[in-house]
């Protein structure tokens, strides 16, 4: 049986991270779409 790479698992992990952290930035750049009410109905602005 060969060997577990730990270097090659490591750097995917970390790789995994560094696109999750990304595309978080990503969302928190982009403005928010109007999220739904619990009724349903889409709130426009505050009250």
């Amino acid at each position: 049986m060969a060997k577990p790479n730990y270097q090659f698992e490591k750097r995917q992990r970390e790789q995994q991270k560094k696109r999750k952290k990304a595309e978080k930035a990503q969302r928190k750049a982009q403005p928010a779409p109007a999220a739904p009410e619990a009724d349903g109905r889409v709130a426009l602005g505050s009250k």
